[in-house]
């Protein structure tokens, strides 16, 4: 299954969607896969300050604990409930079932971000 072209994709399996100073941030397919089977889902609050490269939340699964990270620095102004609540919808569609969102003060992380189809060529088991 192709990745998404209206997303950048990280080398640590975060999809980031950019809609003007706001960035959605996911985790990808491929990170679901490599996980297993995804069991709790802990952003980081709204309100918290998060700096370029930073972590903003935890996924866990029947496997490890993976730290998620965003590319750009800026606040946390929304965080997805519906998957906190129920974390088994990233197991089902982790591109439609985003994590949280960030108003962007440092963009200049994206220019390291891969395209859909270089993400697909790197990381093609997904």
């Amino acid at each position: 299954m192709a990745s998404p072209t209206d997303c950048l994709y990280s080398e640590s399996h975060e999809w980031h969607k950019v809609q003007g100073d706001v960035v959605t941030i996911g985790i990808t397919r491929y990170a679901v896969d490599a996980l297993t089977d995804v069991t709790f889902v802990q952003p980081k609050a709204v309100g918290t300050k998060i700096n370029a490269g930073g972590t903003v939340g935890e996924v866990e699964s029947v496997k490890t604990t993976s730290d998620i990270y965003s590319v750009v620095g800026g606040e946390i102004v929304e965080v997805n409930k519906a998957v906190v609540e129920d974390p088994s919808l990233l197991n089902k569609d982790p591109m439609s079932n985003w994590l949280l969102k960030i108003r962007m003060s440092d963009k200049a992380g994206l220019g390291k971000l891969m395209d859909a189809v270089a993400y697909d060529s790197k990381y093609p088991a997904h």
